[in-house]
């Protein structure tokens, strides 16, 4: 039974692996998106502290 040979399905399998973790990647990371990412200001926000009567 040639299924149960596994030296063509070994080759087969790794070949197609090498395709998926070098081509496809590449194509999907290629693609631009159409929203540009917004710089945030690097200044902090000025936080002031609550000055509540606990009593």
């Amino acid at each position: 039974m040639p299924q149960l040979n596994p030296a063509p399905w070994f080759a087969i399998l790794v070949f197609s692996w090498l395709i998926f973790l070098t081509v496809i990647p590449r194509k999907v990371l290629n693609h631009t998106f159409t929203n540009e990412i917004a710089v945030l200001s690097t200044e902090k926000l000025k936080s002031d502290t609550w000055n509540w009567p606990w009593h």
